[in-house]
């Protein structure tokens, strides 16, 4: 061990983050190549390129990282595949943004010549979240790294597309679909998220034919789309309506001529039971309109602008129309009253724009009958959710699966291989080579002129983002281009999936099906889900709000070990994690407590001529067996993926086993050498410790395990092995030993301030107790810690002595007291009484509390109910004591 200038050693986490990291690469010990070993293989959820590092992927990454380290140390071939994502809609945005700060407009432009400048962006930018993983600790296989625009990545999703295709699952079809008029860009259903909103219901009325100064009154929340109306419908058994069937009506302000219809899908208690039909501009309309034939009239531009179809306040924006139709409406005494309302409004994932409902002619995957099977291995728990809840979401999705939307108005993506001919017949074909020969071949048999290369042309969309994501477990092992090669056999398929529940539909569950349609097997065995990372008053963090700290920056302040540790101090699978940054502190504290513990140990001296006393060897062999517990715990809380659990066991076991008692009971007084097996025993006992915390906190375990002893070039703790102690039978009665020398310690020492005497005093004590043996065998480490003049067992109580309480054991203290120092007592009690009263009470409001016992999970009520339990029992000593 290393002692040069030690006690006077500040850590300094920068310095050493930035040197193991360094060191790790050089020594390539995050790279995996097949061999004889176990494979434990992670894929990583592939940042957006666009992105940089937020506290969602500090969480995410965190728990691989963790998970990939543990395995690593149980001897596993542990391989953890990094890679970023090409995301169509936020790239191009932030492409056509800075052509536009150079003053050029995308439309002015070649498709080639924008792809120039979005490659240009990606090879400047698209890598900065990754490198900014390293600053985090990830041990990912860099050499590994993907991109799901690369050749060979996008080469798969061109052959899973034809495949599909030539299946029959994948077809080109007219049908609403959502509508992106920020992105200009259809949205697949789940790329639209509804939020409620506070909005207005304006109540509008429609002059009817042939009755002179009469009304149909209609409500709606989208006056614009008055302009689209081809119908109003009312329900067959709504009586007020009955006799307006058949009959005709004038839209407001352009007085075009529609149909009153009936239909049973109308809700009569919705607004005024009568529904304005916009078969262009809503789902459920269009569903109308094909059933009674009714005409189409889309008014919207794909930007959300008015086109000519509208008639009025053509060229306006939807929002900016809406205000003029209703001063318009109201100038015309056509609208009758306008209601507060709050609705549910669908909102682009990507851009945050509200979504419109859009007729359009896109590209769609069947999904029922890839869902089938994918739901099968979820229930046969093939595939397990961690926590179980997400099983039930999951199902509901897949059992009501809608065909995937997945052609995109964009330039920047996988671009769909299907090629248009002159008679507007199509064929879907890798190649335009490919496509071209296909056709000629058709036309050779029709007799036909050959076509040549300018007579096709390739569809000018691209695919939906998530039809290359979904692909990721078997393309970033080349398993489509050679399903034989070794790393596809070896690695697939992958054995922990960690994500957010919000992709749960995107990404998780097709990756299953594609991983079942293609290798009969789904991806992966568990999936962990992590909770959103929200601030500390429950907002979930975001750059709108402001309360998203920056990632780096706390790296930078609290360490990239302080940093891991705040965020897994409070993040249990799938509930959402109350970020403060007070955490990080507490982690920095912790790696602090670390040092300082090594800093001790270090400076102690050990020499043969020292004495092995009685407490040390008991001392060792208690912390021996509480490491052997904490380790047989952690292996339990990771099998459960119980991460959280499992660092908070080795905290207390660090913070209150080792640093507050073990080294405690086994310090050389000041200035005296400590015996070399004492000394070895500690190493070891801190060696295992640091094993055990590694996954956890990489940097700062690395560097005190190479400090402990010389180590050679190519040695780390990362790949070492996890300590596996053996636990004794009888380890539990030691552990109530210990426990209850430990309350005499802190009970003499809490007297000690309660009737003012000096720390270092040395007092006599006498205990009246039934567990003679226990004080008999393990009283030298309480005359250590405590300054215990000698401990004698007496068998009667002592008259004019009040005694301390011990679970079932009397403690006497014979000393000569002072009024002022009984009437110190006194007062500290009852200020410890009336504090311990308020306390109960506050526990028993939460226990009475039915909300609290239907959402709190079973163990944090036992909490509550032992705090409950033990609060009483002080309350119990302290009152006896006074009486």
């Amino acid at each position: 061990m290393s002692t040069e200038n030690l006690v006077s050693k500040t850590y300094q986490p920068q310095e050493v983050e930035n040197k193991w990291y360094l060191y790790w690469l050089e020594q390539k010990f995050f790279k995996s190549i097949p061999d004889s070993r176990k494979p434990y293989t992670i894929v990583i959820p592939p940042p957006n390129v666009t992105g940089v590092l937020h506290m969602g992927h500090m969480l995410n990454n965190t728990i691989q990282d963790v998970l990939i380290r543990r395995k690593r140390m149980e001897g596993f071939n542990a391989c953890w595949v990094p890679g970023t994502d090409h995301a169509s809609i936020a790239t191009e945005a932030k492409v056509v943004n800075l052509l536009r700060e150079k003053g050029i407009h995308k439309n002015e432009i070649t498709r080639e010549g924008f792809l120039k400048h979005a490659w240009e962006w990606k090879e400047k930018y698209g890598g900065i979240i990754l490198k900014q993983l390293r600053y985090l600790g990830c041990s990912c296989d860099w050499d590994r790294t993907r991109f799901t625009m690369e050749p060979k990545l996008s080469d798969a999703v061109t052959d899973v597309f034809i495949d599909l295709y030539k299946k029959g699952l994948i077809y080109r079809g007219l049908r609403m679909i959502n509508w992106d008029p920020q992105g200009l860009t259809a949205l697949s259903n789940e790329e639209v998220i509804y939020r409620e909103v506070q909005g207005k219901l304006y109540f509008v009325r429609y002059a009817l034919e042939d009755s002179q100064g009469k009304y149909i009154t209609v409500a709606t929340t989208r006056p614009e789309t008055i302009l689209g109306d081809v119908a109003i419908a009312v329900h067959p058994q709504d009586e007020r309506y009955q006799h307006l069937a058949g009959k005709y009506a004038f839209v407001p302000l352009i007085n075009r001529r529609i149909p009153i219809i009936q239909d049973t899908y109308i809700d009569p208690e919705f607004g005024t039971g009568c529904l304005k039909v916009t078969p262009a501009h809503d789902i459920n309309d269009y569903e109308i309109g094909l059933k009674h034939q009714l005409k189409v009239i889309d008014i919207l531009n794909p930007d959300g602008t008015l086109n000519e179809s509208a008639q009025l306040f053509v060229g306006k924006d939807r929002f900016e129309a809406r205000e003029l139709i209703v001063d318009s409406l109201q100038e015309h005494n056509l609208l009758e009253k306008i209601q507060e309302i709050e609705h549910s409004v669908g909102f682009s994932e990507r851009t945050n724009a509200v979504v419109e409902p859009r007729l359009s002619l896109q590209w769609f995957l069947k999904m029922q009958n890839l869902a089938t099977p994918a739901l099968q291995v979820a229930l046969q728990e093939t595939v397990k959710f961690i926590p179980e809840k997400f099983i039930n979401t999951y199902q509901h999705w897949m059992e009501n699966v809608k065909d995937w939307c997945i052609s995109r108005q964009l330039w920047w993506g996988h671009r769909i291989p299907v090629f248009y001919l002159p008679d507007n017949s199509y064929i879907v074909a890798k190649t335009p080579k490919e496509a071209l020969t296909q056709a000629n071949i058709q036309r050779q048999k029709e007799h036909l002129p050959e076509y040549t290369e300018q007579d096709i042309t390739q569809d000018p969309d691209v695919l939906d983002t998530w039809f290359s994501s979904w692909l990721w477990p078997i393309s970033v092992f080349d398993g489509f281009e050679n399903p034989q090669n070794p790393d596809f056999q070896y690695y697939y398929p992958t054995q922990d999936l960690v994500t957010a529940p919000e992709i749960l539909f995107f990404w998780v569950a097709r990756m299953i099906m594609a991983g079942i349609e293609y290798t009969h097997k789904p991806p992966f065995e568990n999936v962990y889900l992590t909770g959103i990372v929200r601030d500390k008053i429950g907002r979930k963090m975001s750059k709108q709000l402001g309360n998203s700290p920056d990632p780096l920056e706390l790296i930078t302040q609290y360490s990239a070990d302080g940093v891991r540790v705040g965020m897994l101090l409070c993040s249990p699978a799938g509930n959402d994690l109350l970020f403060d940054e007070s955490l990080c502190e507490q982690g920095r504290n912790f790696a602090n407590k670390l040092w300082n513990a090594y800093r001790l140990i270090a400076s102690w001296n050990p020499q043969d001529n020292a004495l092995q006393l009685l407490h040390e060897s008991i001392a060792i062999q208690w912390i021996q067996q509480k490491i052997a517990y904490a380790a047989d715990e952690l292996s339990q809380q990771f099998g459960k993926f119980r991460i959280s659990d499992a660092l908070m066991t080795l905290y207390r076991l660090i913070w209150n086993d080792f640093c507050a008692w073990f080294l405690e009971f086994v310090k050389p007084a000041f200035g005296q050498p400590i015996h070399p097996k004492t000394h070895q025993a500690v190493l070891e006992a801190f060696d295992a410790i640091l094993r055990l915390l590694h996954p956890f906190m990489p940097f700062i375990t690395e560097e005190i395990w190479q400090e402990i002893k010389p180590r050679q070039k190519g040695q780390s703790i990362m790949i070492s092995s996890v300590p596996q102690p053996i636990l004794h039978d009888d380890h539990e009665r030691l552990f109530a030993a210990i426990n209850l020398t430990q309350e005499l310690i802190s009970a003499i020492r809490q007297f000690r301030v309660t009737h003012n005497l000096a720390q270092k005093q040395v007092l006599p004590v006498l205990i009246k107790t039934s567990q003679s043996e226990i004080f008999a065998q393990y009283g030298s480490l309480a005359q250590k810690l405590a300054h215990i003049e000698s401990i004698k067992l007496i068998e009667n109580s002592l008259e004019n002595i009040r005694p301390i309480i011990l679970q079932a054991n009397e403690v006497f203290i014979p000393i000569q007291n002072t009024t002022e120092n009984e009437q110190a007592a006194k007062e500290k009690n009852d200020a410890e009484i009336k504090h311990l009263e308020n306390f109960l009470q506050s526990i028993e409001s939460k226990l009475s509390n039915e909300k609290f016992l239907a959402n709190a999970k079973p163990e944090v009520i036992e909490r509550e109910i032992q705090k409950k339990q033990d609060t009483l029992e002080k309350l119990a000593v302290l009152r006896k004591s006074i009486s």
